[in-house]
């Protein structure tokens, strides 16, 4: 049998499965900005409530009990019940699946296809820059929301629906932030240099351009997350967004304030703080991160010495 000449200092011993230089990266981030560290932790949180909410909420969040009509929280129901019995707390819980697979969704489609077409047209140029700018502008006359509403009217309410429409919505912006990052960069001498010893153009971009423009765009696009999960909730809240009786933020919302808010002003208050932390969260941690990447705030220098 071959043998390792590896020395190891601790045989037998098992070894730690968290590097400690993690660990310490980990403490290091949560002493020196609180703020963003606990916006992460906000995050981080719903998330892991929405994938195991089957777990977490084991009541049926559509299943109707009269009996159990406007019950205030309890014992029995953590966040009370609605006007048609049912339990607030499972609807919230499940209800974060929704805004969460829409925000996330929608997001990650319009920044593939933004930044793919921002990069595109800053190391193209004309013709291309100038028929993807045209087309950018005819989008960007109109309002996200109004945009992202006629949308889900044309293809009808559904969670696909408004993912589709807030991701065309989306793209425009994500768009307009890369090409102007790209052509920030495109202007470098190394971009240059890489062009005359006769680079591929998708080496370029791929090794050079991207990479180099992509960081302030991503610390913009995590600041939409929030964007997106509020405008799902006012399509939902219009009746655009997940069909009834399935839960989401959104149509809680609509359907405590304006059914039975003075009743049960708990129906309204719990989806509406959660929505609250996502979307604080979500600003929060993309300032955060556009201070850290940034090359022209103190802390993206720093970054830059180290």
């Amino acid at each position: 049998m071959r043998q390792s000449n590896r020395f190891d200092p601790n045989p037998g011993l098992p070894r730690p499965a968290i590097p400690l230089r993690a660990v310490r990266g980990v403490w290091s981030f949560a002493t020196t900005r609180p703020v963003p560290f606990a916006a992460l932790l906000i995050l981080t949180s719903i998330a892991t409530m929405a994938l195991l909410a089957d777990v977490i909420a084991t009541r049926d969040p559509v299943a109707q009990d009269v009996a159990r009509r406007l019950q205030s929280p309890g014992a029995d129901a953590f966040f009370g019940t609605d006007g048609f019995g049912r339990d607030v707390f499972s609807r919230v819980v499940h209800g974060s699946r929704a805004s969460l697979y829409v925000g996330l969704l929608s997001v990650g489609i319009a920044s593939v296809a933004g930044i793919g077409l921002g990069t595109l047209s800053a190391y193209w140029g004309d013709p291309f820059d100038l028929v993807v700018q045209r087309a950018v502008d005819t989008l960007l006359g109109f309002p996200m929301l109004v945009l992202a509403l006629i949308m889900v009217v044309a293809l009808g309410p559904s969670a696909n629906s408004v993912v589709v429409a807030l991701a065309v919505a989306m793209t425009p912006q994500v768009t307009r932030l890369s090409r102007a990052g790209a052509l920030q960069v495109k202007e470098e001498l190394y971009m240059d240099a890489a062009m005359v010893i006769g680079s591929p153009p998708h080496r370029v971009i791929l090794r050079h351009l991207l990479p180099n423009s992509f960081p302030p765009v991503l610390a913009q696009v995590t600041g939409y997350f929030g964007a997106a999960v509020v405008a799902e909730t006012a399509l939902s809240f219009l009746g655009l967004g997940m069909p009834p009786p399935f839960p989401s933020w959104g149509r809680m919302l609509e359907e405590g304030s304006r059914q039975y808010f003075e009743a049960a002003p708990w129906a309204t208050v719990f989806p509406g703080l959660l929505l609250t932390l996502t979307v604080l969260s979500s600003a929060l941690l993309g300032d955060a991160l556009r201070d850290w990447l940034d090359p022209r705030s103190g802390e993206g220098r720093q970054r830059g010495k180290e």
